[in-house]
Protein backbone atom coordinates (compact mmCIF):
# COMPACT_ATOMS: atom_id res chain seq x y z
CA UNK A 1 0.00 0.00 0.00
CA UNK A 2 0.94 3.32 -0.08
CA UNK A 3 2.27 5.28 2.05
CA UNK A 4 0.57 6.59 4.82
CA UNK A 5 0.11 9.38 7.34
CA UNK A 6 1.21 8.31 11.16
CA UNK A 7 -1.87 9.24 12.52
CA UNK A 8 -3.92 6.79 10.11
CA UNK A 9 -1.37 4.39 10.07
CA UNK A 10 -2.10 4.23 14.35
CA UNK A 11 -5.78 4.24 13.58
CA UNK A 12 -5.97 1.23 11.43
CA UNK A 13 -3.33 -0.74 13.94
CA UNK A 14 -6.06 -0.01 16.40
CA UNK A 15 -8.80 -0.95 14.27
CA UNK A 16 -7.32 -3.97 13.58
CA UNK A 17 -6.41 -5.03 17.28
CA UNK A 18 -10.25 -3.66 18.28
CA UNK A 19 -11.31 -6.18 14.95
CA UNK A 20 -9.23 -9.28 16.11
CA UNK A 21 -10.00 -9.12 19.70
CA UNK A 22 -13.76 -9.31 19.25
CA UNK A 23 -13.22 -12.30 16.81
CA UNK A 24 -11.48 -14.16 19.07
CA UNK A 25 -14.35 -13.43 21.88
CA UNK A 26 -17.15 -14.81 19.64
CA UNK A 27 -15.46 -18.60 19.91
CA UNK A 28 -15.24 -21.00 22.09
CA UNK A 29 -12.30 -24.02 22.44
CA UNK A 30 -15.32 -26.55 21.42
CA UNK A 31 -15.72 -24.19 17.95
CA UNK A 32 -11.94 -24.88 16.59
CA UNK A 33 -12.36 -28.58 17.95
CA UNK A 34 -9.89 -28.18 21.15
CA UNK A 35 -10.16 -29.69 24.16
CA UNK A 36 -11.31 -27.42 27.32
CA UNK A 37 -9.07 -27.80 30.45
CA UNK A 38 -9.97 -26.29 33.27
CA UNK A 39 -12.52 -23.28 34.51
CA UNK A 40 -12.38 -19.80 32.19
CA UNK A 41 -12.43 -16.64 33.19
CA UNK A 42 -13.62 -14.93 30.51
CA UNK A 43 -15.18 -15.72 27.07
CA UNK A 44 -13.96 -16.71 23.98
CA UNK A 45 -10.43 -18.26 22.83
CA UNK A 46 -6.83 -17.02 24.67
CA UNK A 47 -3.94 -15.42 22.59
CA UNK A 48 -2.19 -18.33 22.98
CA UNK A 49 -4.66 -20.62 21.59
CA UNK A 50 -4.96 -18.62 18.37
CA UNK A 51 -1.15 -18.70 18.05
CA UNK A 52 -1.09 -22.37 18.32
CA UNK A 53 -4.24 -23.14 16.09
CA UNK A 54 -2.70 -20.41 13.27
CA UNK A 55 1.09 -21.68 13.51
CA UNK A 56 2.83 -18.33 14.98
CA UNK A 57 4.09 -17.16 17.65
CA UNK A 58 2.32 -16.65 21.20
CA UNK A 59 4.32 -13.31 21.79
CA UNK A 60 3.70 -12.43 17.78
CA UNK A 61 0.41 -12.90 18.01
CA UNK A 62 0.09 -10.69 21.03
CA UNK A 63 2.04 -7.89 19.48
CA UNK A 64 -0.38 -7.82 16.85
CA UNK A 65 -2.90 -8.18 18.56
CA UNK A 66 -1.60 -5.42 20.71
CA UNK A 67 -1.48 -3.04 17.08
CA UNK A 68 2.41 -3.07 17.28
CA UNK A 69 4.59 -1.89 14.55
CA UNK A 70 5.42 -5.44 13.21
CA UNK A 71 5.60 -7.60 9.66
CA UNK A 72 2.37 -9.37 8.92
CA UNK A 73 2.77 -11.23 5.61
CA UNK A 74 -0.18 -13.07 3.48
CA UNK A 75 0.47 -16.42 4.88
CA UNK A 76 -0.01 -15.52 8.38
CA UNK A 77 -3.15 -13.73 7.67
CA UNK A 78 -4.22 -16.18 6.13
CA UNK A 79 -3.33 -18.90 9.17
CA UNK A 80 -5.25 -16.14 11.11
CA UNK A 81 -7.94 -16.12 9.11
CA UNK A 82 -8.60 -19.59 9.22
CA UNK A 83 -8.12 -19.86 12.95
CA UNK A 84 -10.45 -17.32 13.77
CA UNK A 85 -12.90 -18.41 11.20
CA UNK A 86 -13.03 -15.16 9.11
CA UNK A 87 -15.75 -14.93 6.73
CA UNK A 88 -14.21 -13.50 2.96
CA UNK A 89 -15.45 -10.25 3.37
CA UNK A 90 -13.80 -10.51 7.68
CA UNK A 91 -10.38 -11.91 5.63
CA UNK A 92 -10.57 -8.99 3.41
CA UNK A 93 -11.05 -6.31 6.04
CA UNK A 94 -7.89 -7.88 7.92
CA UNK A 95 -5.67 -7.50 5.04
CA UNK A 96 -6.71 -3.77 4.96
CA UNK A 97 -6.30 -2.98 8.39
CA UNK A 98 -2.96 -4.88 8.20
CA UNK A 99 -1.73 -2.49 5.60
CA UNK A 100 -2.04 -5.57 2.75
CA UNK A 101 -4.45 -5.79 -0.05
CA UNK A 102 -6.99 -8.49 0.34
CA UNK A 103 -5.58 -11.83 -2.14
CA UNK A 104 -8.29 -12.72 -4.28
CA UNK A 105 -11.68 -14.78 -2.86
CA UNK A 106 -10.97 -18.32 -1.74
CA UNK A 107 -7.02 -18.42 -2.76
CA UNK A 108 -5.78 -21.74 -2.39
CA UNK A 109 -3.93 -23.11 1.25
CA UNK A 110 -1.31 -25.30 -0.44
CA UNK A 111 -0.84 -22.79 -3.76
CA UNK A 112 3.13 -23.80 -3.33
CA UNK A 113 2.64 -27.30 -3.69
CA UNK A 114 3.63 -28.49 -7.20
CA UNK A 115 0.87 -29.40 -9.63
CA UNK A 116 2.95 -32.67 -9.70
CA UNK A 117 2.44 -33.54 -5.88
CA UNK A 118 -1.15 -32.12 -5.91
CA UNK A 119 -1.83 -34.61 -8.48
CA UNK A 120 -0.69 -37.61 -6.67
CA UNK A 121 -2.26 -36.54 -3.72
CA UNK A 122 -5.66 -36.08 -5.24
CA UNK A 123 -5.46 -39.39 -7.16
CA UNK A 124 -4.17 -41.26 -4.14
CA UNK A 125 -7.37 -42.53 -3.45
CA UNK A 126 -6.85 -43.18 0.42
CA UNK A 127 -5.54 -40.61 2.93
CA UNK A 128 -2.19 -38.69 1.78
CA UNK A 129 -0.99 -35.64 3.33
CA UNK A 130 2.32 -33.44 2.95
CA UNK A 131 4.14 -32.13 6.03
CA UNK A 132 7.61 -30.32 6.80
CA UNK A 133 10.46 -31.13 9.14
CA UNK A 134 8.29 -29.13 11.97
CA UNK A 135 5.25 -31.57 11.38
CA UNK A 136 3.51 -28.51 9.97
CA UNK A 137 0.58 -29.62 7.18
CA UNK A 138 1.66 -28.34 3.74
CA UNK A 139 -1.21 -30.41 1.82
CA UNK A 140 -3.69 -32.74 2.82
CA UNK A 141 -6.35 -34.49 0.28
CA UNK A 142 -9.84 -35.14 0.50
CA UNK A 143 -9.66 -38.68 1.97
CA UNK A 144 -7.37 -37.40 4.57
CA UNK A 145 -9.54 -34.65 6.07
CA UNK A 146 -12.40 -37.11 6.16
CA UNK A 147 -10.81 -39.69 7.88
CA UNK A 148 -8.64 -38.12 10.47
CA UNK A 149 -10.81 -35.23 10.90
CA UNK A 150 -8.59 -32.27 10.13
CA UNK A 151 -10.11 -29.15 9.90
CA UNK A 152 -9.08 -25.65 8.16
CA UNK A 153 -7.65 -24.42 11.77
CA UNK A 154 -5.23 -27.72 12.09
CA UNK A 155 -1.69 -26.46 10.60
CA UNK A 156 0.57 -29.11 12.59
CA UNK A 157 0.73 -32.63 13.21
CA UNK A 158 1.97 -32.52 16.75
CA UNK A 159 -0.79 -29.78 17.83
CA UNK A 160 -3.22 -31.53 16.40
CA UNK A 161 -2.41 -34.15 18.38
CA UNK A 162 -3.25 -32.89 21.11
CA UNK A 163 -5.30 -30.39 20.75
CA UNK A 164 -8.12 -31.12 18.06
CA UNK A 165 -10.47 -33.09 20.01
CA UNK A 166 -12.28 -34.48 17.12
CA UNK A 167 -9.05 -36.17 16.46
CA UNK A 168 -8.38 -37.37 20.16
CA UNK A 169 -11.66 -38.91 20.11
CA UNK A 170 -10.94 -41.31 17.25
CA UNK A 171 -7.40 -42.28 17.81
CA UNK A 172 -7.08 -46.37 19.66
CA UNK A 173 -4.85 -46.10 22.19
CA UNK A 174 -4.43 -42.32 22.34
CA UNK A 175 -2.82 -41.64 25.84
CA UNK A 176 -0.37 -44.96 25.15
CA UNK A 177 0.42 -43.49 21.56
CA UNK A 178 1.16 -39.85 22.69
CA UNK A 179 4.57 -40.21 24.42
CA UNK A 180 6.08 -41.74 21.21
CA UNK A 181 4.61 -39.38 19.55
CA UNK A 182 6.48 -36.84 21.32
CA UNK A 183 10.07 -38.86 21.87
CA UNK A 184 9.70 -38.88 17.68
CA UNK A 185 9.23 -35.08 17.83
CA UNK A 186 12.10 -34.57 20.52
CA UNK A 187 14.23 -36.84 17.55
CA UNK A 188 13.62 -35.11 14.47
CA UNK A 189 14.03 -31.95 16.26
CA UNK A 190 17.45 -33.43 17.11
CA UNK A 191 19.09 -33.19 13.76
CA UNK A 192 18.45 -29.64 14.15
CA UNK A 193 19.79 -28.63 17.65
CA UNK A 194 19.77 -24.98 16.11
CA UNK A 195 16.62 -24.17 14.35
CA UNK A 196 14.07 -22.09 16.46
CA UNK A 197 11.41 -23.16 15.06
CA UNK A 198 10.60 -26.30 16.91
CA UNK A 199 11.29 -24.73 19.87
CA UNK A 200 8.39 -22.51 19.14
CA UNK A 201 6.02 -25.16 18.05
CA UNK A 202 7.30 -26.64 21.79
CA UNK A 203 7.10 -23.60 23.67
CA UNK A 204 3.51 -22.87 22.07
CA UNK A 205 1.83 -26.32 22.16
CA UNK A 206 3.18 -26.34 25.93
CA UNK A 207 1.04 -23.52 26.97
CA UNK A 208 -2.07 -24.97 25.93
CA UNK A 209 -1.30 -28.80 26.84
CA UNK A 210 -0.27 -29.71 30.14
CA UNK A 211 -0.36 -33.09 28.45
CA UNK A 212 1.84 -32.35 26.14
CA UNK A 213 4.44 -30.35 28.34
CA UNK A 214 4.28 -33.22 30.86
CA UNK A 215 5.24 -35.61 28.07
CA UNK A 216 8.23 -33.07 26.85
CA UNK A 217 9.67 -32.88 30.19
CA UNK A 218 10.75 -36.62 30.20
CA UNK A 219 13.19 -35.63 27.51
CA UNK A 220 12.42 -38.90 25.73
CA UNK A 221 13.95 -40.03 22.22
CA UNK A 222 12.40 -42.62 20.03
CA UNK A 223 12.01 -43.56 16.32
CA UNK A 224 9.53 -42.43 14.00
CA UNK A 225 5.57 -43.10 14.96
CA UNK A 226 4.22 -46.48 14.35
CA UNK A 227 3.89 -47.18 10.63
CA UNK A 228 0.54 -48.54 11.70
CA UNK A 229 -2.25 -45.80 12.22
CA UNK A 230 -5.27 -47.05 14.12
CA UNK A 231 -8.50 -44.98 14.51
CA UNK A 232 -12.38 -45.53 15.69
CA UNK A 233 -13.83 -43.59 12.90
CA UNK A 234 -17.58 -41.82 13.95
CA UNK A 235 -19.08 -43.10 10.42
CA UNK A 236 -16.86 -45.83 9.08
CA UNK A 237 -15.82 -47.41 12.53
CA UNK A 238 -12.84 -49.36 13.36
CA UNK A 239 -10.02 -48.40 10.78
CA UNK A 240 -6.12 -49.72 10.07
CA UNK A 241 -3.68 -48.30 7.96
CA UNK A 242 -0.32 -48.81 6.83
CA UNK A 243 1.98 -45.58 6.98
CA UNK A 244 4.86 -44.69 4.22
CA UNK A 245 6.65 -42.15 4.29
CA UNK A 246 8.87 -40.53 1.47
CA UNK A 247 11.06 -37.94 1.46
CA UNK A 248 10.29 -35.27 -1.58
CA UNK A 249 13.44 -35.03 -3.81
CA UNK A 250 13.44 -31.75 -4.95
CA UNK A 251 12.04 -30.18 -1.23
CA UNK A 252 13.98 -32.50 0.92
CA UNK A 253 12.78 -30.70 4.17
CA UNK A 254 8.94 -31.78 2.79
CA UNK A 255 7.72 -35.36 3.69
CA UNK A 256 5.16 -37.15 1.87
CA UNK A 257 2.81 -39.72 3.84
CA UNK A 258 0.56 -41.76 2.28
CA UNK A 259 -1.82 -44.80 4.01
CA UNK A 260 -2.77 -47.96 2.95
CA UNK A 261 -5.78 -49.56 4.46
CA UNK A 262 -5.05 -52.77 5.76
Amino acid sequence: MASEPAAATRRRREQLSDFLRTRRARLTPGDVGMAVAGRRRTPGLRREEVAVLAGVGVSWYTWLEQGRDINVSAEVLDAIGCALRLTEPERAHVYLLAGLNPPRAGAARDAEVTPELRRLLDTWTPPAMLRDRYWNLVATNDAAQRMFRYGDTDHNCLIAFFTNARYRAMHVEWESVAPAVVAAYRADAGHFPGDPEFARVVADLSAVSREFAELWGRHDVGPPVQAIKAIRHPEAGDLFFDMTTLVVADHPSWYLELYNPR
